[in-house]
């Protein structure tokens, strides 16, 4: 099909495409001004897009549920730091709810670029497919293509047939997955870009790949038999070539963030360096306790620094190059190395990995009980190549351990095999069989983690004659919603237990609301902080998903200047909010102030609300909680591990002197700890309620609806839903 491309006004395209696989219909339609303006872009426009083709009954693998990518206004101006960010939206086969997932690299940019705010892709083909949307010829083609079960050979096999074509490199962006898409619920989506400036063999460029990790889009993708997503396009050039309404005012605010960012991150986190891993020095400090150690049992170890962010940056990371996915960010925090491949059919290869960042360092290292880097990249290249959640995998192998540490699994019930804390070359095999589908163990892991702790449930029952152990499972099986948590222990931390739990509605991911570390700092003194920290810091964090922005250069690189406001939450770093707002009101020609910006992200966190009520109906609420292993202590042995801690937070619940705390038997001390802690955070849930305008069981409102512009959106049916669970 060929399309007419719209020049850039205020950052939109202002033209949504829409592939219906099918049909092979294809169809470039005008974006409503009225839907571009209330849901802004990004997540909120996603969100937006898949209400309106689902309902009740749609299920993740049906042809009507919609694969969504959306970059947002702000994304793809490189004139700005971070500004990379693409969503990725569809009901998801792990969590059977409103999946979304964001990823980094040029793919949201070009679509713009090429001539759209969004993609929508219904239907499923009847073979493997490929749509490039080129938008040099401005045409779009649904072609051919042979199904491709890694995710690097296909890669290499795209770039040599557009080369082949005529294109460069650099005008080349795209989406696959693999054959782990197909055999797991939690399939990723590997977003492939050319990186010019990293020297390889001499000469300088590769192609580096960002994911859409979380909450199994990756197996839509599979599912509706897309082998890959080619965008053909090139920066746009000339006089405000993004139509900016201030183009001057936009690249002022770039300029000032871009200060800040040169000043300031190497005298502090020293991203440019070490990415996202150098977070696991801080998690894992003795008074934090909240690296994740063997399934999030224990919160710091003595061998972290062997897996730490500087040690990557002295032995593993290649820093050559700009290391930035996108173009004007000079963080540059995209941190990769070569490592040599120990298993697989590709043994003794010397590969290209892109990473980890914090969350596949953890997950692979601390939390199994690994404590070796090249062990951590391997494992995640292979997710990568198998296009599957690194995450995801990663919290189900540290539940497996557990059960066989505990004994609710043997070998016996597992045809031999055992994952054991340390053992990587069985957890490597793990992966290998995981992605392929090999044994009974694998194919059930690849549910998930709900349905995993049913089966082994069964197998303890079995095996031993006593009744299904299942409540007992649930205690240390890390997952909300039927989402694995991302990799934070919450033990020290209400406010991000409280976030797993109900602020982050696509299950236990940090997205909407990572508290920990600012709660550890001290950000939220009193339970009336930390509830309202539930409403600001989502509106922001996903606010950044709905304008196409990485949030890097916000959360973790502190302004200075933001220490000189008063009478605000100097910890949401407002100095630096003060220029995303100038970035925005530059493009979109408006004169908010940055909380109004922010504010506006209300609408899409209703909207994902309602679409949960739709599958989870009058329980919606009791779906908000967490296991008891992100509370506290699960065990007597564990309580005693950090004895200190816990007995002076007992001290203070029961006002009583540390030493007679102190001699109270273990077992009573855990029962009144665990109780006060979870009614803690019945209580700050509770809260979030009200202050979200949602009923005292986690059903929004209908006037909060209306109130916020909502209801005029809704379809009947999530009217008509709304209002009977309102009474």
């Amino acid at each position: 099909m060929n399309y007419t491309q719209k020049t850039l006004h205020h950052g939109y395209t202002n033209q949504i495409l829409h592939v219906d696989l099918t049909t092979g219909d294809i169809e470039a339609c005008p974006l409503d001004p009225q839907v571009r303006d209330f849901f802004i872009g990004g997540r909120g426009l996603g969100l937006y897009l898949l209400h309106e083709k689902i309902n009740a009954r749609t299920k993740a693998y049906d042809p009507e549920n919609p694969l969504i990518f959306s970059p947002g206004p702000l994304g793809g101006i490189p004139q700005f730091p971070g500004t990379s960010k693409c969503m990725a939206v569809s009901l998801s086969p792990l969590t059977r709810i409103p999946g979304v997932s964001n990823f980094g690299g040029h793919f949201g940019a070009y679509l713009k670029y090429a001539g759209f705010d969004a993609l929508t892709i219904t239907g499923i083909a009847k073979d493997s497919v490929m749509i490039v949307i080129d938008g040099f010829k401005r045409e779009i083609i649904i072609t051919g293509a042979q199904r491709a079960d890694q995710v690097f050979g296909l890669e290499k096999d795209i770039v040599d047939q557009f080369l082949h074509e005529g294109h460069e490199k650099k005008d080349m962006a795209f989406l696959t997955t693999g054959i782990g898409a197909a055999n797991t619920a939690f399939g990723c989506i590997n977003s492939h870009y050319y990186d010019a400036t990293k020297p390889v063999d001499g000469k300088k460029g590769l192609f580096r790949t960002k994911q859409a990790g979380r909450t199994g889009l990756g197996s839509v993708m599979n599912h509706k038999n897309i082998t890959a997503i080619v965008v053909l396009a090139a920066f746009p050039h000339g006089d405000n070539p993004y139509g900016a309404a201030d183009w001057g005012k936009v690249k002022e605010a770039g300029g000032r963030l871009h200060k800040i960012v040169r000043d300031v991150d190497p005298q502090a986190l020293q991203m440019h360096l070490k990415g996202s891993a150098g977070l696991i020095s801080f998690m894992n400090k003795d008074e934090y306790q909240s690296l994740p150690v063997n399934n999030y049992q224990l919160g710091s170890h003595p061998q972290a620094g062997q897996i730490c962010g500087k040690t990557y940056a002295e032995r593993i990371f290649d820093h050559r190059g700009m290391d930035g996915c996108f173009p004007g960010c000079n963080l540059r925090c995209t941190k990769g190395g070569w490592v040599t491949l120990t298993t697989g059919m590709h043994v003794g290869r010397k590969v290209w990995v892109d990473g980890p960042e914090y969350e596949t360092a953890a997950g692979f290292g601390s939390n199994l009980g690994m404590w070796h880097p090249e062990f951590i990249m391997e494992a995640n290249w292979h997710c990568d190549n198998y296009g599957i959640d690194t995450i995801t995998t990663a919290v189900i192998m540290a539940f497996l351990m557990e059960c066989y540490q505990r004994g609710y699994l043997v070998k016996e019930d597992t045809d031999g095999f055992a994952l054991t804390w340390g053992d990587e070359q069985a957890a490597l095999q793990f992966i290998h069989d995981l992605a392929c589908r090999k044994t009974e163990l694998a194919r059930i892991a690849g549910r998930g983690m709900v349905e995993l702790t049913a089966w082994v449930a069964e197998q303890y029952a079995a095996r031993t004659g006593r009744p299904e152990p299942v409540k007992d499972l649930q205690q240390f099986a890390m997952q909300t919603k039927g989402l694995p948590f991302s990799l934070y222990r919450t033990h020290r931390s209400l406010s991000m237990q409280a976030s797993y739990a109900a602020a982050s509605d696509i299950g236990a991911h940090h997205a909407a609301a990572w508290l920990v570390k600012v709660d550890l700092l001290g950000a939220f003194p009193t339970f009336e902080a930390k509830a309202q920290a539930l409403i600001t810091y989502p509106r922001v964090r996903l606010g950044n998903d709905n304008l196409g922005l990485c949030k890097l250069p916000w959360v973790d690189v502190f302004n200075p200047d933001s220490l000189k406001r008063g009478d605000t939450d100097i910890y949401i770093n407002p100095a630096s909010q003060e220029l995303y707002a100038d970035f925005y009101n530059g493009m979109l020609g408006t004169t908010l102030t940055w909380e109004k910006i922010f504010e506006q992200t209300d609408r899409d966190i209703n909207l994902q609300r309602v679409m949960n009520v739709l599958s989870f109906g009058a329980a919606t609420g009791e779906r908000d909680w967490i296991p008891d292993r992100a509370i506290g202590p699960t065990d007597d042995a564990l309580y005693e591990r950090e004895a200190d801690y816990n007995d002076r937070a007992l001290s203070t619940v029961l006002n009583k002197p540390f030493p007679q705390v102190q001699a109270m038997e273990t077992g009573e001390k855990r029962a009144i700890l665990m109780k006060h802690r979870k009614e803690e955070l019945r209580k700050l849930i509770s809260v979030y309620y009200r202050q979200r305008g949602w009923t005292d069981t986690g059903i929004p409102k209908v006037e909060t609806l209306k109130q916020i512009g909502l209801w005029q959106y809704l379809s009947d049916e999530v009217k008509a839903t709304i209002t009977g669970m309102n009474g």
